[in-house]
């Protein structure tokens, strides 16, 4: 499992903290530093809402429905990134509220 984890997002620390408590191995993956993980983005432009459009620059028109145009805006600019993001295995969820993750956690 990896966690999509921005330490300076209160949402994201919440995030991690329920994966610490949870037990469960997962990699605090800092994607502002790493970028997106390369066998994670076709799993990742699937998710509904996965760009923040706040962050875009003003001048680029999002089409959501355009997987391309998706991959390539997050390979460019992965602050652009929702957070906090769950993958595990072949799925993903972003974590808002971010008890979400817990959807995608083994059960016990």
């Amino acid at each position: 499992m990896r966690l999509y984890h921005n330490p300076r997002c209160s949402k994201s620390r919440q995030a991690f903290t329920i994966m610490q408590n949870s037990g469960i191995a997962f990699e605090d993956y800092r994607y502002l530093e790493f970028g997106i993980h390369p066998s994670d983005i076709s799993i990742l432009v699937e998710l509904e809402g996965i760009i923040r459009t706040n962050d875009l620059e003003s001048d680029i028109q999002l089409d959501p429905t355009n997987k391309s145009q998706i991959q390539g805006l997050l390979e460019s600019n992965p602050k652009i990134l929702q957070r906090p993001i769950l993958v595990n295995g072949d799925e993903a969820i972003i974590g808002r509220p971010v008890e979400k993750i817990l959807t995608l956690l083994p059960s016990a």
